[in-house]
């Protein structure tokens, strides 16, 4: 299966809203965009949270910081001067939820590479810095943090675990995957986590989420996206014993680390952040890449592998789109477990990139856009307010048959956080502030767009005008240099990650791969 070659229409190239709508309606797209950004009080991206609080705080206004990895941490797991400068611009982002900051390690078998952030005994000072550092810079700059939410993201690799070296996988995982196997180095069955291991896996979550607590944070996110470990046991159709088969047993993992948190006395509120569809693995298409140029995204050859049991949110003879019936139960089930943040993204940056992050130019290890990323981004978008109808329709159902009066927060519905914005560049603002006073989603969550201009949405909030020399245009080196052993940031756009010697290494990189 070949791609068809396209030519893109880059979003700096739409130089009006009028041009951006007439571009979306080209591409068949519903995705509304206001004509101004609007500011102050008049600005749906301003107004808090209300009816339901983390820790005992109102969330204050409707944007967020996803959880980024730096790369960038000591060996032992504790945060480097690079780590608390990338949580300072965290709190200077004026953003009112920290969904996450960084993904925490709860083991160092776990870990994504050796300089990944752990979260354990020995380094709680480290991680008080951090949250320290983020809230001090969010007070000078706003001068309140009784509306700043402040969560950990607790994580487990899984498949893409290289805790002792940067270029060698050691993947523990819940189950063999036809296609992915041989890419991540997963060679024997003695990789699958047993399901005693899993018992001790979750045990460290549940110590993790103490450490959290003890620290200060609001929340812990419960990471099931991306194909890290948590996200594939969903996925873990074809996988024996406890953890495995029905939904039940598939989501397992999720109700025992709660249970374990809330026996243990710990008060800590919850968050999980879920992929909430996924596809088969993509792949450059060979017969339209050239030397030094990656071909347009494919889908391996799956045909042998149908009904395809490989994969969560997924239709399952056609993998190739998206069935929300089991996404529908797991977020009920977060509902249920008290969870209070369901923060929503797709697939993974690992094999599927285009779903997950649209991007107008590859990482190294990615493939062009075989169509425009706004059908990605349009696609996440409209997935996100399907579950947040459904969650809703739960909800006024529930109080409806069961007058739940007496359940937490009086019964109110997670906090859904919405993701895939960061391709929208210019017109990122006008379409989130359409989508949240539409309903669609509670908060805008940006990625990406936080590494080069944290202060975006705050700066739209507060004046209407954008710095376009400092928005993220998608060149995805914040995920090539990891790949490649370097720390991430933004080099193109942030002039501290261009001043230093690995961008010169990051673009020999690049210009070796065809990236």
């Amino acid at each position: 299966m070949s791609a068809e070659p396209f030519k893109l229409s880059r979003i700096p190239s739409l130089k009006t809203v009028a041009d951006f709508r007439r571009h979306v309606a080209s591409l068949g797209l519903d995705l509304p965009c206001d004509d101004q950004i609007l500011t102050g009080s008049a600005s749906p991206l301003a107004q808090p949270i209300t009816g339901l609080t983390i820790n005992g705080k109102t969330i204050g206004n409707r944007f967020c910081v996803h959880p980024m990895e730096g790369w960038d941490c000591t060996i032992t797991g504790e945060p480097t001067e690079n780590t608390l400068r990338r949580w300072h611009r965290f709190g200077e982002s004026g953003a009112k939820l920290i969904y996450g900051g960084e993904a925490m390690a709860v083991r160092p078998d776990g870990r994504a590479n050796p300089n990944q952030l752990q979260i354990n005994e020995t380094t709680k000072a480290g991680l008080a810095e951090l949250r320290e550092t983020l809230i001090r810079a969010h007070q000078e700059r706003f001068g309140r943090t009784d509306d700043l939410v402040i969560g950990f993201q607790l994580t487990h690799s899984g498949r893409f675990c290289r805790p002792n070296e940067k270029a060698r996988w050691e993947p523990r995982v819940a189950y063999r995957h036809p296609l992915l196997d041989r890419k991540f180095r997963v060679e024997s069955d003695a990789q699958v986590l047993s399901d005693d291991e899993v018992k001790r896996l979750i045990e460290a979550y549940v110590a993790a989420a103490k450490v959290a607590w003890d620290v200060g944070a609001d929340f812990v996110d419960i990471k099931h996206c991306h194909g890290y470990l948590l996200h594939e046991f969903l996925s873990a159709f074809t996988r024996p014993g406890d953890y495995g088969g029905s939904f039940e047993n598939r989501t397992r993992i999720l109700r025992e680390i709660v249970a374990g948190i809330r026996t243990s006395g710990n008060g800590i509120d919850l968050g999980v952040r879920l992929s909430a569809f996924d596809f088969v693995p993509f792949r450059p298409d060979p017969a339209l890449s050239q030397p030094g140029k990656l071909g347009p995204g494919i889908p391996e050859d799956f045909s042998q592998c149908l009904p395809y049991r490989y994969a969560f949110g997924c239709n399952s003879e056609n993998p190739l789109q998206y069935d929300l019936t089991e996404t529908f139960q797991f977020v009920e089930l977060c509902a249920r477990l008290g969870v209070k943040i369901v923060n929503l993204s797709a697939g993974s940056p690992y094999y599927n990139p285009h779903i997950q992050r649209p991007a107008a130019y590859p990482p190294c290890d990615g493939y062009q856009p075989a169509h425009d990323p706004l059908i990605d981004v349009a696609r996440q978008i409209h997935v996100v307010r399907q579950v947040k109808e459904r969650l809703e329709e739960v909800q006024s159902s529930r109080f409806k048959v069961q007058s739940l009066v007496a359940a937490p927060e009086g019964g109110n519905r997670p906090v859904v956080v919405g993701t895939a914005y960061s391709y929208l560049q210019e017109y990122l603002p006008h379409v989130a502030q359409a989508v949240l006073r539409a309903g669609w989603v509670d908060s805008v969550g940006l990625g990406r767009a936080m590494l080069s201009y944290p202060t975006m949405l705050a700066d739209a909030v507060a004046t209407g005008r954008l710095t376009p020399k400092l928005i993220c245009r998608t060149f995805s080196d914040c995920t090539t240099a990891p790949r490649n052993g370097l720390p991430s940031g933004c080099y193109p756009l942030d002039k501290f990650y261009t001043a230093k010697p690995e961008f010169q290494r990051l673009k020999e990189i690049k210009k070796a791969l065809g990236a």
